[in-house]
């Protein structure tokens, strides 16, 4: 039978409050809460928080060195709604200029694609985690077409049909991969990106829908054959040698209770998803950090992080939903 562990969650929830956090972290905490919550006054003062920080160009969320190009757009979907409840000009403003900054004057390659840092020694990089940081914010602005064509240009430099996965890193100026590996994580954030974006997608957007839906599939499959007998997966899918991490679990199992929800997902996957929900779980420490994912400040090792956090709740939001609709 269904359940969610309330008390476990409640910390897992406060202990993401409590962590430091950058702007793609900052984004995640929002989106959290959103989607099992609802659009709270936690999620009005995260927003703010965000918008507090923001930079001249557009950028939202900046500390310190002002260099990622699409971490600032996590926040977006929340922000947008933010907007629209609170009627508060200056969360439309920064909405807008977010919008303008992405479409018109954000680093990017030849043919389009936005570049994830702009700084000296990170330029010229296509990073997988951007398939969850600016597609989904400009779908939900109204920018269907914008998010498409990023959505297919980081396929198109990241993607490998013959394994299904994507690669982590793509450096346009080097013409090579800057990371090859196939990022447990990095595969997660994309899977999530499109679980969102098929998820507002309504109207004249079906070919789009399909598209979509057929790529999170293909994905998915390629992902979920690395899955371990305890639930998890290594931090590179296809590398045994390296650490077993939980975040990535949590990130597939969300994709999986969203996609069966909506009917595009089999439900034979629904095994997959409960057993990497349930090691998530065993994680979960007495503070209510979710221990062993890809741990912050350097992501090489495991750890803590926001991300991990943030999808356990995510997560739970997902397979409630599911299972309780």
């Amino acid at each position: 039978m269904f359940h969610i562990d309330y008390q476990i969650l409640s910390k897992v929830k406060s202990a993401l409050l409590c962590i430091q956090r950058f702007q793609w972290e900052q984004g995640c905490t929002a989106q959290a809460i959103l989607e099992f919550d609802g659009l709270t006054e936690e999620v009005i003062r995260l927003c703010e928080a965000t918008v507090l920080r923001s930079a001249p160009d557009g950028r939202l969320g900046v500390m310190e060195q002002n260099e990622s190009v699409t971490d600032p757009a996590a926040v977006g979907e929340a922000l947008i709604l933010a907007a629209e409840k609170t009627q508060r000009d200056r969360y439309k403003d920064a909405a807008d200029k977010l919008y303008q900054y992405l479409k018109y004057n954000a680093p990017r390659t030849q043919d389009g694609i936005l570049y994830h840092f702009d700084g000296k020694n990170l330029a010229y990089q296509i990073w997988v985690d951007s398939n969850y940081m600016a597609p989904p914010f400009l779908c939900k602005y109204g920018d269907v077409e914008e998010a498409m064509k990023q959505i297919k240009g980081f396929r198109k430099y990241l993607y490998h049909e013959d394994r299904k996965l994507l690669s982590h890193i793509w450096d346009d100026k080097k013409s090579n991969f800057g990371r090859i590996d196939f990022w447990g994580v990095g595969n997660g954030w994309t899977l999530a990106g499109l679980s969102r974006i098929i998820a507002m997608l309504e109207g004249n957007y079906q070919e789009e829908k399909a598209y979509l839906i057929y790529y999170l599939k293909d994905l998915l499959d390629g992902c979920i054959k690395y899955q371990r007998d305890d639930g998890l997966f290594h931090n590179i899918l296809d590398d045994p040698s390296s650490f077993v991490e939980t975040n990535v679990g949590q990130m597939i199992a969300y994709t999986i209770y969203r996609g069966v929800a909506a009917g595009y997902v089999d439900s034979d996957y629904l095994a997959v998803a409960d057993k990497a929900r349930q090691a998530a779980y065993s994680k979960v420490d007495e503070d209510g950090f979710v221990r062993e994912v890809c741990g912050m400040p350097y992501f090489s090792d495991p750890g803590v992080a926001p991300e991990g956090q943030a999808f356990f709740i995510l997560m739970e939001a997902a397979a409630r939903d599911y299972y309780e609709k």
